[in-house]
């Protein structure tokens, strides 16, 4: 299926936006929900800081991408960055919408406290399936990079978890 996926002609920096926007849902919604979740046993306050997290992080990352690309495309005197302020900003608000979606969907559908360990789970696995597709499309090694992101993914979030533990009230 993703074996000869390549998309030549993505743009650079829309494939680093779908890639970043993704990632960092992850990791963030991770953090944000699982916090949460070890604080108060209510499913209902889980969720609505999860679906906060997720709208106001997406909301901000896309309006970062697009004040960010606009710099680039200020100093770039020769007009060699020819990519969409507006289509790079809408891929990644995208990408940490559906990206934050992943490890809050336990909160939905499992028991609690077997959500918070399906969280975690569902970030990791995740982490390497954006790694995986990524490398498909953009013609690498697919297990190389799938095991890349999960490493630099679930090390953050696993700092990010430990963190909460150790600063727990």
């Amino acid at each position: 299926m993703l074996k000869a996926m390549k998309f030549k002609n993505l743009n650079m920096d829309y494939a680093r936006s779908i890639t970043f926007g993704f990632e960092d849902a992850l990791v963030s919604t991770t953090g944000v929900v699982v916090g949460i979740a070890v604080g108060t046993a209510q499913r209902d306050v889980i969720i609505l800081a999860g679906i906060v997290t997720i709208a106001v992080e997406a909301l901000s990352m896309g309006a970062g991408q697009y004040l960010s690309e606009r710099t680039v495309h200020q100093m770039d005197v020769n007009h060699t960055h020819t990519d969409s302020l507006y289509l790079g900003a809408i891929f990644m608000f995208l990408a940490y919408m559906i990206g934050g979606m992943v490890p809050l969907f336990p909160m939905f559908v499992m028991p609690f406290p077997s959500a918070i360990y399906a969280t975690v789970i569902s970030a990791f696995i995740g982490l390497f399936l954006l790694g995986y597709v990524k490398g498909a499309i953009i013609g690498v090694p697919k297990l190389k990079s799938a095991l890349e992101i999960f490493v630099v993914g679930g090390m953050a979030t696993i700092l990010g978890l430990v963190v909460g533990l150790l600063l727990k009230i």
